[in-house]
């Protein structure tokens, strides 16, 4: 699997939300400037080279879903970070993003409940 240039990553997490569309919907979710149609009708056919995204054709017109899920993207990228920035450390990135982002304790133990109630699942 790839890693997704940013304008790439920006379609499919649209992708990702609304489950399809059609190239007119993914214009209209991504930030100004919105880029041309035949521009993102481009990039999502790379997407598609890719393997990271499939279609429905309907017409003249082609529906686009992910095929790769956002958490086997994410698995994939946020490993290679905490690889190449904590030492292959999840609590070492972890620290550093409590320190960073100043979390409070209630902060941080919301987020060990988080962790405890998504393990007994």
């Amino acid at each position: 699997m790839e890693k997704l240039t940013n304008r790439e990553e920006e379609i499919m997490l649209i992708l990702w939300r609304l489950k399809t569309a059609f190239v007119k919907e993914l214009i209209e979710e991504l930030t100004d400037p919105k880029p041309h149609y035949n521009t993102v009708s481009t990039m999502v056919r790379i997407l598609e080279e890719k393997g990271f995204v499939g279609y429905k054709t309907f017409g003249k017109s082609h529906q686009y879903f992910p095929k790769v899920t956002q958490d086997d993207y994410k698995q994939k990228y946020v490993g290679g970070i905490v690889d190449n920035y904590f030492g292959n450390s999840f609590k070492n990135m972890v620290t550093f993003f409590a320190k960073k982002e100043r979390l409070s304790k209630s902060d941080l133990q919301e987020i060990l409940h988080q962790i405890e109630n998504d393990a007994d699942e």
